[in-house]
């Protein structure tokens, strides 16, 4: 008999852990991502449109934006401000419990070649891709022009 239970002590320690082992992996440990914010300012120019938004990260694990498309351009880039001086970038970082933020003034999307311009009231489609999450699919309204978020993203 006692050699019974401390194997089935070992068994059940065993078991625990590697329940444990898997609901972390599960819960929190993978990027979790999303979009808040989101927002088109109309458009002064017929060819070009900014987009600004805030992706969150709920998760442990940090990934990178690597691009954006959508139909309403023929080319949608990523472009970060530096100093006074804004410039183009392959990726940006999507901290683990963090956020990526694209706002008047810094980090910020910019449609170029647009296929019509975008009024007010509309809604554009992006898909933001990452390089290790799925891709997320955002409806971003067109706003006034003088648009200015009170939550200041």
């Amino acid at each position: 008999m006692r050699h019974r239970l401390p194997a089935a002590a070992l068994a059940m320690t065993a078991a625990l852990l590697l329940t444990g082992c898997g609901s972390d992996s599960g819960s929190g440990s993978a990027a979790e991502l999303s979009v808040k914010g989101a927002y088109i300012p109309q458009p002064v120019s017929d060819t070009m449109a900014a987009g600004f938004l805030t992706v969150v990260n709920g998760g442990g694990t940090k990934d990178r934006l690597t691009s954006v498309t959508s139909a309403a351009a023929r080319s949608v880039t990523l472009h970060e401000t530096v100093g006074s001086s804004m410039e183009e970038v392959a990726s940006l970082t999507v901290p683990a419990h963090g956020q990526l933020v694209f706002k008047s003034g810094g980090n910020h999307l910019m449609f170029e070649m647009l296929k019509r311009k975008p009024v007010q009231g509309e809604t554009v489609t992006v898909e933001l891709h990452f390089a290790a999450s799925d891709p997320v699919e955002v409806e971003i309204p067109v706003e006034s022009a003088t648009y200015n978020p009170k939550t200041g993203h």
